[in-house]
């Protein structure tokens, strides 16, 4: 498509000698905004998955899947519908569990918390809390005055294994003189990071006779916590466990259902940030634009003698077409490499900026999560390179034209 004589010639016209420097610079900034643009557009995009992504796998991996709830309070015979749950193809487990609030108090601290119920069996099952113990252990976890804990509220409230948390409940026994909260006080067995400033801050475990007890539910549970094997595709897998339990008194409700709102938000973020990032792009392929046509009012009496001598208006278009298209493919290549690099090491340049500069640019109880994920989809990528190769190309076919419609007569009339 392009021959030799119109290679040397755009190659000669992005050289720039002594004079010609000025649409050089522009066609070199005008390089530099694609590549910016397109290694801004694949880190944002990267930065945006990934927080998706590990906010997906911590809730879920919190929250469960799907949750089972009674329609009253709480479920009555819970061992008999877990056992029922666990036999629908899809699912890995079903943890009873009782949740509740109350308010946790350690010598001068006290904030407000949720505390979870769980049998030690359903604690190790919880495999974001049992794989992030960072003391203790959960073997200590069983006894009636055993609670496990996260390790924010630990560093607030200054606990450390074997350490008192006293739980104070609004739901007392109501006497004469009004209802008395519920207070009781136990001991640290286990500290957890679960990577999640909130659940690290707020939520507590109790073995399940203990929260039993202190919640006056004999024999009873609030919910069942159901991990599946896909969790993308859980409709199914909800629909065939509601079936399976044929029992109108208990509501299933899968993690779509229950966090919609979030993910819907971030995914709705996610594509406004694309397209705002688009325009960046954009904006640089109009350099193009501006730089390719500087240079073909610059190069106005070159192109009448190249038309003299013979080349064709094709052959002069493409040679503007070979100009143009080698600052876009040299901005969109320098570019993802650029991205795909800061993406593989942002957190250590993350970490490099917060010691240079001395502050937290990631803080964990504003951005909910406790370090700044990046998830490379390929696909994506490739749909950033495709975009920017295609309006870069885009931005030089004017110029080109403009360039094969020089008249060579009007062009020498004043030379």
């Amino acid at each position: 498509m392009f021959g030799p004589f119109e290679r040397a010639v755009a190659g000669r016209y992005l050289r720039a000698r002594r004079g010609e420097r000025f649409v050089s610079i522009i066609a070199i900034f005008s390089l530099i905004g694609i590549a910016l643009g397109v290694a801004t557009l694949i880190i944002v995009m990267a930065v945006m998955n990934g927080f998706q992504a590990d906010l997906m796998s911590r809730i879920l991996g919190l929250n469960g899947d799907l949750t089972i709830y009674g329609s009253g309070r709480t479920i009555s015979q819970y061992e008999a519908a877990a056992r029922t749950v666990r036999t629908v193809p899809g699912v890995v487990s079903a943890t009873p569990m009782i949740e509740g609030q109350v308010l946790l108090s350690a010598g001068a601290y006290s904030s407000g918390g949720v505390v979870h119920g769980v049998t030690p069996q359903g604690l190790r099952d919880l495999k974001a809390v049992s794989s992030s113990i960072i003391a203790g252990s959960l073997d200590a976890f069983g006894s009636d005055d055993s609670i496990v804990v996260g390790v924010t509220l630990a560093e607030r409230a200054g606990l450390s294994v074997g350490s008192g948390l006293t739980l104070v409940s609004p739901d007392g026994a109501a006497t004469a003189f009004g209802t008395v909260p519920r207070v009781r006080t136990y001991h640290v067995a286990a500290i957890f990071d679960a990577g999640v400033n909130d659940y690290n801050s707020s939520v507590v475990f109790l073995p399940m006779h203990a929260a039993q007890v202190y919640f006056q539910m004999p024999g009873q549970v609030t919910q069942l916590l159901v991990m599946t094997t896909d969790a993308e595709h859980v409709r199914p897998i909800s629909m065939a466990i509601d079936k399976a339990l044929g029992n109108p008194g208990l509501r299933v409700l899968d993690w779509t259902n229950a966090n919609n709102a979030l993910f819907g938000a971030v995914q709705v973020e996610q594509n406004v940030m694309f397209l705002i990032l688009t325009l960046i792009i954009l904006v640089a392929a109009f350099n193009v634009i501006s730089s390719l046509i500087m240079m073909v009012k610059d190069k106005t009496a070159d192109i009448a003698v190249l038309r003299t001598i013979g080349a064709s208006r094709g052959a002069i278009m493409r040679i503007f077409l070979m100009c143009g298209a080698f600052v876009g493919v040299a901005g969109t290549v320098s570019g993802t490499v650029l991205g795909v690099v800061f993406c593989l090491n942002i957190e250590r340049i993350r970490q490099l900026l917060q010691r240079l500069t001395g502050t937290n640019l990631f803080n964990p109880e504003v951005y909910y999560l406790e370090h700044l994920p990046a998830r490379l989809v390929w696909g994506q990528v490739v749909e950033v390179i495709a975009m920017a190769l295609v309006l870069s190309l885009l931005a030089t076919l004017y110029p080109s034209w403009r360039a094969a419609k020089t008249d060579p007569v009007e062009a020498l009339r004043h030379e």
